[in-house]
């Protein structure tokens, strides 16, 4: 098949990249906005970044103002102080929500939208740069055209489509990773499997994409065997390349419904959206080994399973083995129900998960009552 590949942003990878934030920023203006969220203060990513811009001669603004379940209405306080402060750039510094609305930030500065019309499929006609300075990596949207927000109205998940050359660039600084501790941690190994396993699989696939993605998962695996064996293996680093490469190849390629899944759990509920994942993944799994054997049967070898000479049919069913073993070890969330989830209040949760446009290239065909059917097998 064809492949189309563009990546707007320039893409700076390493510890201590933060420190080139502020020749990129002098690039657009000398006021700078940081959409961030308050947990960074106590590594001080917060204070060194905005050291940084200083030092260059910029002013650094900061929006901190994101709570845990923050919807994307929130950037339109961060807008209205960007507006104010006449800033030049945005920066997003933090998680996957942080992000998000750091985007949204930036599409809206310059015109005269609301969040509810952008989350509605008005198109912004100008907008101001945004820089991702990304705290986790596990977003599957760092260099795509499309990325999740939540609709402060119904907190359902909608696909927001950013126009070309918005990111301006993406430091990814591994040093600015959060520190996470005891099944959160282990969890964003599996999350990031799950992404990069529905990219994998999914009917955009590519040569490019498999050969982006196949390293992101022997990673992933790496670290998940880091927790579940005590082996030794650079968690941090691991990660980041990991996000990284799942992050290019969900570009070329594309997540799938356990993705879209997990990210509108954790837009209605305060569920982690790791967790989402992790419970979800054998179950996606299980459906990949009936729609594409083969794809998961080199995911076995990938993750150290014995496949030699074993038929496709059964290494597809030792990768799901293989996960469901690590889970155990770990006592990872394994259930819905644990988290005081009511199986009748999913069911719009399953739709806006189904209604996310990349759901279209899952290797099988998912309607509302195929996610709603997953869910209920998770719960």
């Amino acid at each position: 098949m064809d492949i189309s590949f563009q990546l707007d942003p320039d893409i700076i990878i390493g510890i201590d990249t933060v420190n080139r934030a502020g020749t990129i920023c002098g690039e657009f203006g000398g006021r700078i906005l940081i959409v961030t969220e308050q947990v960074l203060y106590e590594n001080r990513s917060i204070e060194r970044l905005t050291n940084v811009l200083e030092d260059a001669g910029l002013e650094a603004i900061i929006f901190d103002e994101i709570p845990a379940q923050a919807t994307a209405d929130v950037a339109e306080s961060a807008a209205v102080l960007a507006q104010g402060a006449r800033c030049s750039a945005i920066i997003g510094l933090g998680g996957l929500k942080t992000q998000s609305i750091a985007r949204i930030t930036a599409m809206i500065v310059k015109n005269r939208i609301s969040v509810f019309e952008l989350l509605d499929g008005t198109f912004p006609r100008e907008f101001i740069p945004y820089i991702a300075i990304p705290t986790t990596g596990r977003d599957p949207f760092l260099f795509s055209r499309y990325f999740i927000a939540v609709d402060p109205r119904d907190r359902s998940v909608k696909l927001v489509k950013a126009p070309q050359g918005l990111c301006a660039a993406a430091i990814v600084d591994g040093g600015l990773s959060e520190s996470l501790s005891g099944k959160f941690a282990s969890t964003t190994a599996f999350d990031g499997f799950c992404v990069a396993i529905e990219a994998y699989c999914s009917t955009k696939a590519s040569f490019l994409s498999d050969a982006l993605l196949e390293q992101a998962i022997v990673l992933y695996a790496q670290m998940m065997d880091s927790y579940t064996d005590n082996k030794q293996f650079d968690v941090i680093g691991g990660a980041t390349n990991a996000g990284l490469l799942a992050a290019m190849g969900c570009a070329v390629s594309s997540p799938g419904i356990g993705t879209a899944l997990a990210f509108a759990l954790n837009g209605r509920f305060p569920v982690a959206k790791s967790w989402c994942s992790t419970i979800l993944l054998p179950y996606i799994l299980e459906k990949l080994v009936a729609a594409r054997p083969e794809k998961l049967a080199k995911v076995a070898t990938l993750m150290g399973e014995p496949t030699m000479g074993v038929p496709v049919g059964e290494s597809a069913d030792m990768a799901v083995d293989s996960i469901r073993r690590r889970m155990g070890i770990l006592k990872v969330p394994a259930r819905f129900k644990d988290y005081n989830l009511s199986l009748d209040r999913l069911v719009p949760t399953a739709e806006a998960a189904r209604n996310l446009e990349f759901v279209a290239f899952s290797p099988w065909t998912v309607s509302a009552e195929d996610a709603y059917d997953l869910l209920k097998q998770a719960f």
